[in-house]
């Protein structure tokens, strides 16, 4: 495969274009090949030891967004996007979850089992006495806002609109989505399509620090 790497300038034109979509409009919805390519970030998204605490739910269901829409203070976006994606962390991660990942990479790599024993007590043992101070699901949460920023970042490349969304209430979508008995717990939600015309936060100027006021070079 020949790969062909986006410029410089491109990269920074898509991100100066994409902002915080306030209004989406309805009726443009993504392209299936599209959306492939965005699902598939949140699957090549990394993560802490490659170890994937999570699983992102793609609500299709317009009578489920019109619900849960109740339960996000309102926001349009939730149900005007094309698409509404709940960003869940794996409850209850325990040794087990890590031999379920040694036996994926396992049968991915074609290599024994036996040959990554060594990898799997290290992450156990990291997950059984962290070197400093860590709840599991904080940690997970973490490892979930590395996936969203993939995809965000995927989908500014591909001229698709996002928006990320703190404001709801995990413990209703929880139960609607019935999240815990699948072993899920949601922490965040994006939603992706097409901004409306009208959306007057579209032309708004970024308002961000001096890159010299960000940025600072350890010499």
């Amino acid at each position: 495969m020949v790969y062909a790497p986006t410029t410089p300038d491109q990269v920074l034109q898509q991100l100066n274009w994409r902002y915080a979509t306030k209004q989406f409009d309805p009726n443009q919805k993504i392209p299936d090949d599209a959306w492939t390519a965005l699902e598939q970030s949140l699957v090549l998204a990394p993560s802490s030891f490659g170890l994937q605490p999570w699983k992102f739910f793609v609500v299709r269901n317009p009578e489920l967004r019109e619900q849960l829409k109740a339960h996000a203070w309102g926001q349009a976006q939730v149900t005007d996007a094309s698409h509404l994606v709940v960003l869940a962390i794996q409850k209850d991660i325990e040794a087990s979850t890590v031999d379920r990942f040694i036996d994926r990479m396992s049968e991915v790599r074609q290599v024994p089992t036996d040959s990554l024993t060594g990898y799997g007590k290290m992450v156990k043992g990291f997950l059984e006495q962290p070197p400093y101070p860590l709840e599991m699901d904080a940690w997970a949460t973490r490892q979930v806002y590395i996936a969203l920023g993939f995809f965000m970042h995927s989908a500014a490349m591909l001229g698709i609109d996002t928006c990320p969304l703190e404001g709801f209430d995990p413990a209703k979508f929880n139960e609607i989505l019935k999240l815990p008995e699948q072993g899920y717990a949601a922490v965040v939600l994006c939603v992706a399509g097409y901004r409306a015309e009208d959306d007057k936060y579209a032309t708004l100027p970024k308002v961000r620090y001096a890159t010299e006021d960000v940025v600072g070079y350890v010499n």
